[in-house]
């Protein structure tokens, strides 16, 4: 019982720590919402165990733990290393009750279990915002690029791009062959390397592997972040088209680096049977802080509708591969976007 007490205070404490995290730092409201529900669940898992019991059984004063210490325990960093510190207090904390409460009560050794893997989940959905909102800091604007018609072609499209200052250049084309599609995200990846634009591929998570990209988009009907994970690795960031809030959720617990949100308007390069709208932009950007893109139908004209729902990143295609003088309306739509840091 001693051992089950420190456990639960230890678990209990942790859990607080991540808590407070998400809350304050992240400022997320979904991730604050999953802790608390697992704080709330472990509550009620270890209440099987009256507190008169523990206290009873709890001898802090000559715990011969409490005078054993390390120097590195006293050292954090940053906010991140508490949190970090924090999930692994827990986590090794669910462990212990696991493994002791088997000696008293089966089932609740099983619901322990089944809090440390969440604990997992979140843990790693936690870390992967933050090194997400770190990499995309800066990345307001993603145009989507067919092929185009030859090489030559491409590289001059891509050429002006990148030197108007997008952030991320995304290859998407369902009318070339494999070795052609290939060939163009090679091509991709040499004209952004060592430029502030990102080169990503769109549903291909072999091809973004194979021309060392920085990153997969990934549609509701394609491989699940986990395949394509295991594909690309885990330095490559792996974005989802998200149409509802649940699958953004599901999104932000499944590890993806960032979300495309909409359709928000109709698209001229993509016919869609319904439309997100502006009310989904404000939806995830109540409740979802990872990096989130707002896609379909969006031009200069209506930019600033989508900026007023919080979303502040956006994805285009034709507002800019169909314009007479492409970097202009690149520097507009950049001009806009950069209103909201003004």
């Amino acid at each position: 019982m001693r051992i089950l007490d420190a456990a639960m205070n230890r678990a209990g404490e942790g859990l607080r720590v991540v808590e407070d995290y998400a809350r304050f730092v992240c400022d997320d409201p979904f991730l604050t919402r999953q802790i608390k529900a697992l704080r709330h669940d472990f509550a009620a898992a270890t209440a099987a165990f009256a507190a008169a019991d523990r206290h009873a059984a709890r001898d802090a004063d000559r715990d011969v733990g409490t005078t054993i210490s390390n120097e590195r325990e006293g050292e954090r960093g940053d906010a991140w290393d508490v949190c970090a510190a924090g999930f692994k207090r827990a986590e090794q904390a669910l462990r212990s009750l696991e493994e002791y409460g088997k000696l008293l009560d089966a089932d609740f050794a099983r619901q322990i279990e089944a809090l440390r893997y969440r604990l997992y989940t979140l843990e790693k959905a936690i870390g992967v915002g933050r090194s997400s909102r770190d990499r995309l800091e800066g990345v307001r604007l993603c145009v989507l690029v067919d092929g185009r018609d030859s090489a030559a072609e491409f590289e001059r499209l891509v050429g002006a791009l990148v030197e108007a200052g997008v952030g991320m250049i995304q290859l998407r084309d369902k009318r070339l062959d494999d070795r052609e599609l290939i060939g163009r995200a090679r091509q991709l990846q040499r004209l952004t390397r060592g430029t502030r634009a990102l080169c990503v591929i769109n549903d291909r998570a072999d091809i973004a592997a194979a021309v060392q990209a920085d990153g997969v988009h990934l549609g509701q009907e394609d491989m699940t972040v986990k395949d394509a994970r295991a594909i690309v690795g885990t330095p490559m960031l792996i974005g989802v088209s998200t149409h509802n809030i649940d699958q953004a959720r599901a999104a932000v617990l499944d590890g993806a680096n960032y979300l495309g949100a909409g359709p928000t308007f109709p698209s001229h390069t993509k016919e869609f049977e319904s439309f997100a709208g502006l009310a989904y932009l404000r939806e995830v950007a109540t409740e979802i802080r990872l990096p989130t893109f707002a896609i379909g139908g969006i031009t200069a004209h209506n930019l600033r509708d989508v900026l007023a729902s919080k979303i502040t990143r956006i994805a285009v295609s034709a507002a800019v591969t169909q314009a007479s003088n492409p970097p202009d309306a690149i520097h507009e739509l950049l001009a806009i976007l950069n209103e909201v840091s003004t």
